[in-house]
């Protein structure tokens, strides 16, 4: 894997954490009752509404999104290691959660929750792995 490969799965996270994160932190209802979007319940689903949880939420994604693009802009595996050291974290603990807790969603939304969540894991993963050197 390459710094170029790498900084493609940073940005990725990047714009996952700012979608979120700009949303649940500017607009905590809304994203309580639509997340991930339009028809979709997938945070309404899991329990009654909390405006600091869904700010919290928003607060630490746009933190990780600083991150991820700081290490876009870094361009070095120690950058890319400590970003995906970070989203591991907080990716491995989200997805055990929901895959736990899978019972409240319609099968295609389990589907969905459980392939985006490692999805995202695995690009954390892959972040602290070793830059392929070239020849």
């Amino acid at each position: 894997m390459t710094i170029a490969g790498k900084r493609w799965m940073a940005g990725v996270l990047a714009f996952a954490a700012a979608y979120q994160g700009v949303w649940a932190a500017a607009f905590p209802l809304s994203f309580y009752n639509d997340f991930p979007g339009p028809g979709l319940h997938w945070v309404a689903a899991l329990g009654p509404y909390n405006e600091h949880l869904a700010r919290d939420v928003g607060a630490l994604n746009l933190a990780l999104m600083v991150l991820s693009v700081w290490a876009v802009r870094r361009k070095t595996q120690d950058a890319m290691v400590v970003t995906g050291a970070a989203w591991s974290i907080y990716n491995a603990i989200h997805f055990l959660w929901h895959v736990v807790h899978l019972e409240a969603f319609r099968t295609v939304d389990k589907i969905s929750v459980a392939t985006i969540l490692a999805g995202l894991l695995i690009l954390s993963v892959l972040l602290m792995l070793p830059v392929k050197e070239r020849l």
